[in-house]
């Protein structure tokens, strides 16, 4: 079991954006910026292209609804989605409230946000959706 899929299952915590029978969608606890997202299928599927094409579209039209929510409560001038897919085995997306492209790089210093600061930012997206 992947860690995502112990967020689902509620095992360990997360900042939840939105959820509907399929999909998950959380805040990253090492966030490039403020209300950087994760985006997943619950199904536990390691390569996001492995999912079948219901899921990857379904996955993909879930992401936009979140990346909009994003986009009327965060600051940016576009919501970066990018599947890197390396780092946990369980496909995601990251959707990543960016001004320039130097905010999506993943070598850079992620934020240090507290847990109030998680819960208002996850408070303010979920507010859009």
């Amino acid at each position: 079991m992947t860690v995502f899929s112990k967020i689902v299952a509620g095992e360990i915590p997360s900042y939840r954006i939105a959820e509907d029978e399929n999909y998950y969608a959380f805040l990253d606890i090492n966030p490039l910026t403020e209300g950087h997202t994760l985006v997943i299928p619950k199904r536990e599927v390691d390569y996001i292209f492995d999912l079948n094409a219901d899921e990857l579209a379904g996955l993909t039209v879930f992401a936009q609804k979140v990346a909009k929510a994003i986009a009327k409560s965060i600051s940016c001038k576009r919501v970066a989605m990018i599947v890197l897919g390396l780092e946990i085995p369980h496909a995601h997306i990251h959707l990543i409230p960016i001004e320039n492209e130097k905010d999506a790089d993943f070598r850079r210093e992620k934020l240090h946000l507290s847990r109030e600061e998680f819960e208002a930012v996850a408070e303010k997206i979920r507010a859009q959706m």
